[in-house]
């Protein structure tokens, strides 16, 4: 799993990187203000293949004293930190260069051929890191035997999330830049760059926004999801030694680690030896019934029973 989200962080920073430079000329050069948003745009992108491909090697970390749960969480920090960076250097730069456009005359003149050139560029190379990521997400769904929408849903992984809407964006995005430019070349009026770069903002912001919400959940604790739950307590219950199932609690340490702690209260006449065997056998199966389960705690705590509170017992003479 991390070797393909590895190989498609990369192919989207390959192409970001050359996006970036590409824009970036294109919009000094051309004086192009949805060109500049558009390479703000690209740099945000590029910024955030190196957060994840940080992310991944950070959180493979094996656990240890201070982190006896691992580092799966890192991989939720630094897609928290893409989310930012997307919607600083990214969507604020995009709005401010289109506002500055609407309210700021006409400008310099602008040179239209090397904008197509380097937008039908940018369209050609988004596109193939699009394709490359929901090629990927596809085969992990078909894996889970989910439809794909249902798929990135329920994915607790950041990373192939993360590149596949920031490429979606990007597409949109050059979309966007190619209306502006070519209505500013038809009309002669600079404000239609102005619109697509206020356009690009704001795909930014809502792109930003949508992944800082699905992380900071994950990031704060997010149990498992309704039918992992069920599915985990029918396994604990259909055991006979089993009264009740009192509390279980599931939080994700990482993309594909969750935690299970469940507290039991069980038969009274179990031996201590009775107890250990079924304890192991739970432990077992519930990684079985879940294969993201890989930490299991066990509490055969009886419910607490109410001792009835007797009157008090009148003094004589009192």
């Amino acid at each position: 799993m991390h070797s393909e989200s590895r190989k498609t962080i990369l192919a989207a920073l390959a192409a970001n990187l050359a996006i970036a430079i590409a824009k970036t000329f294109a919009g000094l050069v051309g004086h192009s203000v949805a060109m500049l948003a558009e390479a703000a745009h690209s740099v945000a992108d590029t910024m955030n293949q190196v957060f994840l491909l940080v992310s991944l090697s950070l959180g493979s970390r094996k656990p240890d004293e201070t982190h006896p749960f691992g580092y799966g969480k890192e991989r939720f920090f630094w897609a928290l930190l893409a989310a930012v960076f997307i919607f600083v250097s990214g969507a604020v730069f995009s709005l401010i260069e289109g506002l500055r456009a609407l309210l700021g005359g006409p400008g310099e003149e602008a040179s239209f051929l090397i904008s197509y050139l380097v937008l039908g560029f940018s369209l050609l190379a988004e596109g193939v890191s699009l394709l490359r990521a929901i090629s990927q997400v596809r085969n992990e769904a078909r894996q889970a035997d989910l439809p794909l929408m249902r798929y990135l849903r329920n994915s607790n992984d950041p990373t192939v999330r993360t590149v596949l809407y920031e490429d979606s964006a990007a597409v949109t995005g050059v979309v966007l830049a190619l209306a502006g430019v070519g209505l500013h070349n038809l009309t002669g009026a600079r404000a239609w760059e102005g619109a697509a770069s206020i356009g690009i903002g704001l795909l930014l912001v809502w792109v930003a926004y949508t992944l800082g919400r699905d992380t900071k959940h994950l990031l704060i604790g997010e149990a498992a999801r309704p039918e992992q739950r069920e599915r985990l307590h029918e396994t604990i219950a259909r055991h006979p030694e089993v009264e009740e199932v009192l509390e279980l609690l599931t939080m994700y340490l990482g993309p594909n680690d969750l935690l299970v702690a469940v507290r039991l209260d069980l038969q009274d006449d179990l031996t201590a030896r009775e107890v250990e065997e079924l304890s192991n056998q739970i432990d077992r199966e519930l990684r079985e019934a879940d294969s993201d389960v890989v930490q299991v705690f066990l509490d055969a705590t009886p419910r607490p029973r109410r001792v009835p509170v007797q009157a008090p017992v009148e003094q004589p003479g009192g």
